[in-house]
């Protein structure tokens, strides 16, 4: 009888975990900050090739002085479902409702104050993704980012865009 309940104790937690899925939605306190993502070792930040052509990412420290003006587009326009409920380069599940964004070089993951320079609508979102792999385009962002800055309709933005300083 005790071997049962031993059996049992140990199978059960097995079986119930299979009911769940892998990875928990993003949010803030499944999410490590970047420090402790780069101790850890759970970031991507090595160099990668997309369609021929070799991007290296940027430390931390390199990121610190990034600023850049440019065009921005938000992923997920040929179908909105497209990206929806993809893994991200930072390995976190892609859902267009939520402000994030994609970037070639800066570390994984960053925070940005992005604005658009004709609205001056400003936010800070967290890059978590790769590209924009277009020419001319210096930044990606969510669906909801996009709204949220005023361009989802016309599908790109003159924006500049700024690294947040991570808190240490």
């Amino acid at each position: 009888m005790r071997k049962i309940l031993l059996t049992v104790c140990l199978l059960l937690p097995l079986a119930l975990s299979s009911c769940s899925s892998t990875r928990a939605p993003w949010n803030n306190k499944n999410v490590l900050s970047p420090e402790e993502a780069y101790r850890q070792g759970k970031i991507k930040n090595t160099p990668y090739v997309i369609n021929g052509r070799s991007y290296v990412p940027m430390s931390y420290k390199e990121a610190l002085s990034y600023e850049e003006t440019g065009t921005a587009s938000w992923y997920g326009q040929e179908t909105l479902d497209q990206h929806n409920g993809q893994l991200t380069a930072y390995g976190e599940i892609f859902d267009p409702a939520r402000p994030s964004a994609a970037h070639k070089y800066l570390p994984l993951p960053s925070l940005v104050k992005v604005t658009n320079l004709d609205t001056r609508a400003s936010m800070v979102v967290r890059v978590n993704d790769r590209g924009p792999f277009v020419d001319n385009r210096i930044i990606d962002l969510s669906a909801e980012a996009a709204k949220q800055l005023g361009f989802y309709e016309k599908g790109t933005a003159k924006v500049k865009v700024e690294v947040i300083p991570p808190v240490m």
